[in-house]
């Protein structure tokens, strides 16, 4: 920048006003304008900020073997989602697996959108899967993203059909032992408006999960690690499993993988 372009920029900040002869700070000398000319690159080799590129990726958070009660099953809970640094398409996923069936299952599509630095919105849909029960179709709004403190929070509210409706939270942190080593205490909870027998589901505060999982970063994209959680269901929901042989509450031990590409 010439001497006439810093007089004008000083002059800006305090608020007078530039010489007549100042040049203007915001033109390009010699008479070139940007991206025309002599010297401005061709469309194919124009130059692209990384939040103009689309990019895809898939991680999943748990993909583990859970045992209880002498019983043994599979996992998992992950996404993949494809867009640019400020709108997405994503799938979310989750579910159980025993005896080589796929137990109990919640697929949602969402468009993600960023609202802040820090926080995105969640629009779309949520289908639930269920071994002998009904399956249930929802529409999903959420937020999510990571609090003060670097708490990470998932918050979805969900509408059905018959008056149906659902509230999930969700809330992660880690703990750093070492620069690899790290413990992840989480606490999820789930919210019903009305009963929903045929799924075993009462109203008001169905269940509840806290677990604390001990991973071990061998690197940013492959994270093993073992673990327990304290599970409980809650009001009819608990009554629910009762009358079905199901414990009210249940102490899991896990060991999984983290990874994402």
């Amino acid at each position: 920048m010439g001497r006439a372009s810093w007089i004008t920029a000083i002059c800006r900040c305090k608020g007078g006003a530039a010489p007549p002869d100042a040049r203007d700070p915001d033109a390009y000398s010699g008479g070139y304008a940007r991206n025309a000319g002599k010297y401005a690159l061709p469309p194919e080799d124009a130059l692209i900020m990384s939040d103009m590129h689309n990019f895809a990726s898939v991680r999943f958070d748990r993909l583990e073997y859970v045992k209880a009660r002498g019983e043994e099953w599979g996992g998992y809970e992950g996404e993949a989602w494809y867009g640019s640094t400020y709108d997405r398409a994503v799938i979310k996923a989750e579910g159980e697996v025993a005896r080589g069936k796929l137990q109990d299952s919640e697929t949602q599509l969402l468009w993600r959108h960023a609202v802040s630095t820090f926080w995105d919105t969640e629009l779309g849909f949520r289908f639930d899967h269920g071994q002998g029960a009904p399956n249930r179709k929802w529409l999903a709004f959420g937020v999510k993203g990571l609090a003060p403190y670097w708490f990470e929070v998932d918050a979805t509210a969900y509408v059905g059909p018959s008056g149906r409706t659902a509230l999930g939270l969700s809330v992660e942190y880690d703990i750093l032992l070492t620069q690899k080593l790290y413990l992840q205490p989480s606490v999820e909870m789930n919210f019903y408006g009305k009963d929903d027998e045929r799924r075993g589901i009462g109203s008001g505060l169905t269940d509840g999960t806290a677990g604390l999982r001990l991973k071990y970063e061998v690197t940013r994209q492959f994270v093993p690690y073992i673990g327990v959680e304290w599970s409980s269901k809650f009001g009819k929901t608990a009554d629910y499993a009762r009358a079905v042989g199901e414990a009210k509450q249940e102490t899991r031990f896990v060991a999984g993988l983290s990874f994402r590409f």
